[in-house]
């Protein structure tokens, strides 16, 4: 089977094309500024150039007629027709308790998707675009929809609740949903079959550091707890996100700065994380390093109050496990950059973990970079949604 991946945001539109057999991308591209100008970026596996073309899109409707346009195309395409794409699998961020598992989409999939989305008003509606668009220009073509907060809906309720009045939970569903499910999913089934564990007797927690981040304690193959909440503001420090605050932070602010709370939470989703921490000088860890090197104290002290977060998260996940058989890196930040992963596994010396220098110096690789003899083992496993949700479209449909 050959499947469409689409992940599909508010004013861009990521994709790959997907031969479930294989699991090779045969093409992989982004639609970005849609809406505004619009540009399709386009690279084929065969030749590995990127084909960018300039071109109005007015919506994602005719975003999607340009990447069906690439993909067909007699010099940078990959198929010979359109019947050859056999079905369709969508990233959709929140399905609330309604879903907890990947669905094939038809209308009474779209009311529920639409009657959660005031949990994730921004994500939410524009994934919703991307459906109805591929519905409309590939009509007969199976449609999956893979859930960010499905793979979590194993949590028990004392992982999930919040201190709040239970009337909340009740009539508003108030309570911790957890997000970068489809990540947390392949990587900790990926860890496994790396180390040799048996998934129905194994301990293991995913840290999926990148802009945005969270960490997930996993249990038999199943979600124990997860760092992100409600919404993907809770847990970890961000590229631009706060994470976890005292909540009256948001009054006082308020107060200070005589803000409105709408002009608050812009704040504190976009204005804050490492960003914020170092001052403005960037979310991106890679310049929060070169300016850290020339000195610049608050960048320093953004990347190890984030390395600090992580691995305090890590040693609650442990007691959360009772113990720990792996701990995987994966995302941007995860996969790439050694001297974070160092540091963030130094405050488990008294574990036993040891690293291997010369291993841990691997970049978007998957690697066991722990020493033979460490207690506990430790992986890089780069992450691979888009053939997490082949996967979950291929079980549905195929």
């Amino acid at each position: 089977m050959k499947v469409l991946v689409i992940n599909c945001g508010s004013s861009s539109l990521k994709y790959q094309l997907i031969d479930s057999e294989t699991e090779e991308a045969l093409a992989v591209g982004l639609c970005e500024r849609i809406g505004i100008d619009g540009r399709l970026n386009h690279t084929p596996a065969k030749t590995g150039e990127k084909i960018v073309i300039e071109k109005a899109m007015p919506d994602h409707e005719v975003a999607i007629s340009m990447v069906i346009e690439a993909l067909i195309d007699p010099e940078h395409g990959v198929i010979g027709a359109l019947d050859e794409i056999d079905a369709i699998g969508h990233r959709l961020v929140h399905g609330g308790e309604k879903f907890t598992e990947s669905v094939i989409i038809d209308d009474d999939v779209i009311r529920g998707v639409e009657e959660v989305s005031p949990l994730a008003p921004l994500h939410n509606p524009a994934n919703l675009i991307g459906v109805r668009a591929c519905q409309a220009k590939l009509p007969g073509v199976p449609n999956v929809g893979v859930f960010d907060t499905a793979f979590h809906q194993t949590m028990e309720p004392v992982a999930y609740m919040y201190g709040l009045p239970y009337e909340y939970y009740e009539k508003y569903k108030v309570r911790r949903y957890g997000f970068h499910g489809t990540s947390h999913s392949f990587v900790s089934g990926r860890t496994m079959e790396i180390l040799g564990l048996d998934p129905k007797n194994s301990k293991v927690i995913v840290c999926h550091l990148g802009n945005g981040a969270s960490v997930s304690a996993i249990k038999n193959g199943k979600v124990v707890d997860t760092s992100m909440g409600m919404t993907p503001m809770e847990g970890l420090i961000m590229g631009t996100r706060c994470g976890d605050i005292d909540p009256t932070i948001v009054e006082y602010l308020a107060h200070c700065l005589d803000k409105s709370l709408e002009e608050i939470m812009t704040i504190l989703n976009k204005e804050s994380g490492v960003y914020g921490l170092s001052g403005g000088v960037s979310s991106d860890f890679r310049d929060l390093d070169a300016a850290a090197e020339k000195g610049n104290d608050k960048a320093k002290l953004a990347t190890d109050v984030f390395a600090y977060r992580v691995a305090k998260y890590i040693g609650a996940y442990i007691a959360s496990l009772n113990g720990v058989d792996a701990i995987a890196f994966t995302a941007g930040l995860g996969e790439n950059n050694g001297v974070m992963r160092a540091q963030i596994l130094s405050y488990f010396g008294y574990m036993g973990i040891t690293v291997d220098s010369e291993k841990n110096g691997v970049r978007g690789e998957e690697t066991i970079i722990s020493t033979p003899d460490s207690k506990v083992k430790v992986v890089v496993v780069p992450t691979n949604e888009e053939l997490a949700i082949a996967r979950e479209t291929v079980a549905l449909v195929g």
